[in-house]
């Protein structure tokens, strides 16, 4: 599919739902204008498949709908899908209710199942090794920011430059659910910074067998270089101490996890058969 077939496409789908939406909440186009602040005329046009409507427009009609976003732009109709279809009902029902259901979930889930997360600095080489590790074992390797974008539809800088730390944060979180509900065997590497978010964390550690990939602090500047990532270089002579400082505050949330697996001075084949070791050891597949 070219990319202006897969774009009319896109538009197509997002119309369809724009209009499925609106006409199950049973409201007119000229109400869900006044609602959203989105004229008339774009709402015609978008539901036609013809609009060119910005994240942020999108995003008021979402809300006005009372949709999220992403189900506006997924791949799954959230009409057609028992997953999202299930989430819809789960949100619109009555706590004492929504208590009932997990209540009765929890008791059949398997916590920890056949899932491996891989957390650490960027730089230290959770996705070069999840990514070896997952051809290796056989196994699915997901990035959590790879997941991330599917549910926004953007890239993760527009996430964080439209939503925020704290949209970013909330997005991370679904993520990491959709995950979870979605693989009971896979390998997964997660940003740095999860391990700030004490309930994504939590969550984390509850449902995931978690493996700390770490390296000596000398070593994540030269690695970061090769694969010209100079986010952390670029205009700031800092730079060396401010990751000694990230490092220093996040290792006693890394040595939460069930497992370490230290990459300095080795080859990505050398830690690949440490980490491999590690899960075998450790029966995390079992």
């Amino acid at each position: 599919m070219t990319k202006p077939d897969a774009v009319a496409e896109l538009m197509a789908r997002v119309g369809e739902r724009v209009r499925k939406a609106r006409e199950r909440r049973g409201v007119s186009r000229k109400t869900l204008s006044e609602i959203s602040g989105v004229s008339p005329r774009y709402l015609a046009q978008l539901e036609a498949g013809d609009g060119n409507i910005s994240i942020g427009l999108l995003q008021r009609v979402a809300l006005a709908l009372d949709q999220k976003i992403d189900a506006l732009v997924g791949d799954e109709d959230p009409w057609t899908s028992q997953v999202l279809r299930v989430a819809a009902l789960f949100r619109a029902a009555p706590t004492d209710l929504r208590k009932t259901v997990l209540e009765l979930l929890t008791t059949v889930e398997r916590p920890r199942a056949k899932r491996i997360c891989l957390i650490g600095l960027r730089g230290a080489g959770k996705s070069t090794l999840g990514r070896m590790a997952g051809a290796a074992l056989k196994i699915p390797f997901v990035e959590l920011n790879r997941t991330i974008e599917d549910l926004a539809g953007i890239p993760v800088a527009d996430v964080m430059a439209l939503y925020g730390p704290e949209g970013f944060r909330t997005l991370e979180a679904q993520a990491l659910q959709r995950i979870i509900a979605l693989h009971d065997t896979v390998i997964v590497a997660v940003a740095g910074g999860v391990v700030g978010e004490p309930e994504t964390y939590k969550n984390l550690l509850a449902h995931f067998h978690s493996v700390w990939i770490t390296a000596a602090p000398g070593e994540y500047m030269p690695r970061l270089r090769a694969q010209g990532d100079l986010r952390p270089m670029a205009g700031n002579p800092e730079a060396m101490r401010q990751l000694e400082a990230i490092l220093a505050s996040r290792t006693p949330l890394y040595q939460q996890a069930q497992a370490t697996v230290d990459t300095t001075g080795k080859t990505p084949e050398i830690s690949l058969a440490d980490l491999l070791q590690t899960i075998a050891r450790e029966k995390f597949l079992d």
